[in-house]
């Protein structure tokens, strides 16, 4: 006889728990092995596995318990509604960056009188926000940049899947992007100073591109090119939006208020009350 479902998920859950590890993973890697959504499992929650189900959900949590992330099993995470594949090659799209977006279309639609606009994603990775924008934003023209071929391989795959169009570049930060100007230009660089790895997750460190997560000068080395680069390619008005970590608020506002000296640049904090986003408004 096979285990039932809830057992299943209480015996991984508590493994996953003695590890420090997110054991809410047991839950969605059930809903991924027998192939119901949350409400039909919580339903089905007495009913018993397969052996093909047991045996693969166990499996599973084996690779769980050494910190692979859940989305890396199930191949995708979710992201403003839709679903993006996900891999070792880019970052796992976060709530805290659905935030990003969310604030950017809402300040974008007072700021812009025409829709008629154009906007780069830079470092996009999964494709997560310049996808998501051209989804809420039709009339959009949308280019996203990232340095790694692997990750926009990814990124293409997900606009397809999205069925959004979206023009990618492979280069470096604005390179790609600096024969035209733009109108809104969105980015979640990478961010960590390389000494908090150790506090990190190792789910985080060990598992997701170190390019994407680290940048050198406590973690404000690509603000710092970004601020250099971005006035040359930005329309009036115009509007940049970066998410940045917790305590980057200030050090990253100066270094856009002194490239735009005439923009209004504010923190925006997230959901939870940490400063995480700076958006640096350009107008005439």
């Amino acid at each position: 006889m096979t285990e039932r479902i809830y057992e299943a998920i209480k015996k991984a859950s508590s493994l996953l728990s003695s590890k420090d590890l997110d054991e809410n993973a047991a839950q969605l890697l059930m809903e991924f092995v027998t192939n119901k959504s949350g409400a039909s499992l919580l339903a089905d929650m007495r009913d018993y596995l397969t052996k093909t189900q047991q045996t693969a959900f166990w499996k599973h949590t084996e690779e769980l318990l050494t910190g692979k992330p859940i989305q890396h099993i199930i191949g995708y995470e979710m992201f403003y509604g839709r679903q993006f594949e996900v891999n070792g090659n880019v970052l796992i799209p976060r709530p805290e960056t659905e935030e990003l977006v969310e604030n950017a279309l809402k300040i974008s639609m007072k700021l812009f009188e025409t829709k008629d606009i154009h906007m780069a994603d830079i470092g996009t990775g999964s494709g997560a926000i310049a996808i998501s924008f051209k989804k809420e934003w039709p009339e959009a023209t949308v280019a996203a940049t990232d340095i790694s071929e692997e990750a926009l391989k990814v990124a293409e795959r997900n606009a397809k899947k999205n069925e959004a169009d979206i023009t990618f570049y492979q280069g470096n930060l604005t390179e790609p992007i600096k024969q035209q100007k733009w109108d809104v230009v969105l980015s979640n660089p990478p961010y960590i100073a390389p000494e908090e790895s150790a506090a990190m997750s190792k789910t985080v460190v060990d598992f997701e591109p170190k390019h994407a997560l680290f940048a050198e000068e406590d973690g404000l080395y690509f603000y710092k090119k970004l601020a250099k680069e971005l006035p040359r390619v930005m329309k009036t008005p115009s509007l940049i939006g970066l998410e940045i970590g917790y305590q980057q608020g200030t050090a990253v506002r100066e270094l856009f208020q002194k490239a735009f000296p005439e923009a209004q640049v504010e923190i925006i904090q997230d959901i939870n009350g940490k400063d995480r986003m700076i958006f640096c408004e350009i107008h005439e």
